[in-house]
């Protein structure tokens, strides 16, 4: 088994590592809204009954209103994750016949991929590659989607980029999903922090687009990670599917609650305070000096040769931001939640010894 991905978050361990407690650190690894709305009523029977039905139809109808798929009614899941661990299961269905087909070889009810190949546009979340590289898939991380070809049974797109924020041009990925559609392939195209820039999204044109899948986090715009809520867009019969493999009542009838009250909700105040706090933290980067190379109006991507030495002095200041294995010269800061945290940030930055 491979060793485990660091992601953002872990101030408990950081804290066992420098000291303080958790809550006397300024947690700035991730790129989830720092000001979280505020909760709408909950009804009793969301916490007291198991999801009905129609808690589901709800949130669905709200996704799609929000999200603009137009006749696909999003699928709730239980975080994005969830559904990231089934898609080798997606690219395996309806192929799992002896090796029939000279791809699959089944033995003891494990698979073992012969051909296949999944495309993931890298570097960006981890998870991705280490999904399919578990399940056995030949796994190519590739710099541009140009490098997607016909042996690519899936391809990953995550738009915009974590952790560089780049982004691609709706008809850019349209074409993309034209080409592997052509060898029944699937294009996945994570749209994570996507609810900054709309205009970014493929999700009105998924009704047109059938090999198509698009992931959308909740928990991140509205600054609710803890809720454990994502959606997935895609023609009906894959959404079945993910609905038949997670089982029933995957997603909790306060989180179904909580989301069809939200995504009715006029969430332009959000953005606004979201680019608020965004232009805070630039204010504080480029004031110490520090060079922007990346990002979203959710994080932001600093490219520096000492980055281990300011992520280690970050540390013993109780502030906690992103390093990367893969790149040792990146950083990525996430929002600051008020004028107090710039500061904070700020005031440490300059102490930092050049």
């Amino acid at each position: 088994m491979s060793a485990p991905i660091v992601h953002g978050g872990g101030i408990t361990a950081a804290a066992a590592a420098f000291g303080g407690s958790p809550e006397d650190w300024l947690d700035l690894s991730t790129g989830i809204n720092p000001c979280p709305v505020a909760l709408p009523d909950i009804p009793a029977r969301a916490w007291h009954r198991l999801p009905d039905r129609h808690l589901i139809d709800e949130a669905r109808r709200a996704a799609r209103d929000h999200y603009r798929s137009g006749e696909i009614l999003p699928l709730p899941v239980p975080g994005t994750q969830s559904v990231i661990q089934l898609l080798p299961r997606l690219v395996e269905a309806g192929r799992l016949v002896g090796v029939r087909d000279n791809r699959v070889a089944v033995t003891d009810n494990k698979v073992a991929v012969t051909d296949d190949r999944i495309a993931v546009v890298s570097p960006t979340y981890g998870e991705y590659a280490r999904a399919f590289a578990s399940a056995g898939f030949a796994v190519d991380a590739v710099d541009d989607i140009a490098a997607i070809g016909a042996g690519h049974r899936l391809a990953v797109v995550v738009n915009p980029n974590n952790p560089d924020g780049l982004t691609w041009p709706a008809e850019t990925l349209i074409a993309l999903h034209d080409r592997i559609k052509a060898t029944d392939g699937f294009l996945v195209v994570d749209e994570a922090f996507g609810d900054t820039d709309p205009a970014l999204s493929l999700a009105s044109r998924a009704p047109q687009l059938s090999n198509l899948i698009i992931f959308r986090s909740f928990g991140k715009f509205f600054g609710l990670a803890g809720l454990r809520l994502g959606f997935a867009i895609a023609r009906s019969d894959i959404l079945t599917r993910f609905e038949d493999w997670l089982g029933p009542w995957a997603v909790s009838g306060p989180a179904l609650s909580i989301a069809g009250s939200l995504l009715r909700s006029d969430v332009s105040p959000i953005r606004g305070r979201i680019n608020e706090r965004c232009a805070g933290l630039h204010g504080v980067l480029t004031g110490a000096g520090l060079q922007i190379s990346g990002g979203t109006a959710l994080f932001t991507l600093v490219a520096d040769a000492r980055a281990g030495d300011i992520y280690t002095h970050l540390c013993r200041h109780h502030i906690l931001v992103r390093k990367f294995g893969y790149a040792p010269e990146w950083l990525r800061f996430g929002l600051p939640p008020d004028p107090a945290a710039d500061r904070r940030l700020g005031e440490a930055l300059q102490r930092f010894e050049r």
